[in-house]
């Protein structure tokens, strides 16, 4: 497969199945209902985060929270996926990671023009041993990158 090809099509895998999940949470979970799927150990809630991650900067003035959430993130996927395109070198795993990255901030980013807040709705709690957040496919897609 075209190389260029491959990257597009992931980046938008990312997009898409964040979008999808986003909708249907919207669709089907009352804000700030909690449906416990495996006890209280993996939790479906559906919440707005006006802010980055963990809520971040959700105080911040309209101004500032476009500039930091919605100009900023935008200036630097754009130069990532220029990064990407351009160095011919990358190893798969690195060009997945990277794809992952970009189409978990721009799914986010997306939300933030559009709606003004991301939706968040996965929460996992193992009990003292490993508790999250609440977050969202493309939280998902960016830390799996990040870890890859």
């Amino acid at each position: 497969m075209n190389r260029n090809l491959f990257i597009a099509l992931l980046i938008i895998f990312n997009i898409a199945i964040d979008q999808i999940s986003k909708v249907w949470v919207r669709a089907s979970i009352e804000l700030g209902e909690v449906i416990e799927i495996v006890g209280g150990k993996f939790i479906l809630t559906n919440v707005y985060n006006e802010g980055a991650f963990l809520g971040m900067g959700s105080d911040m003035s309209p101004i500032l929270k476009t500039i930091f959430l919605s100009i900023l993130p935008m200036l630097v996927l754009a130069y990532v996926i220029y990064y990407i395109v351009k160095t011919k070198e990358l190893d798969r795993l690195s060009l997945i990671a990277f794809c992952c990255i970009i189409g978990g901030g721009i799914a986010n980013v997306f939300d933030r023009i559009v709606y003004g807040k991301v939706t968040d709705f996965f929460f996992i709690d193992l009990g003292g041993v490993f508790k999250t957040g609440i977050f969202n496919v493309a939280d998902l897609s960016v830390t799996t990158g990040m870890i890859m």
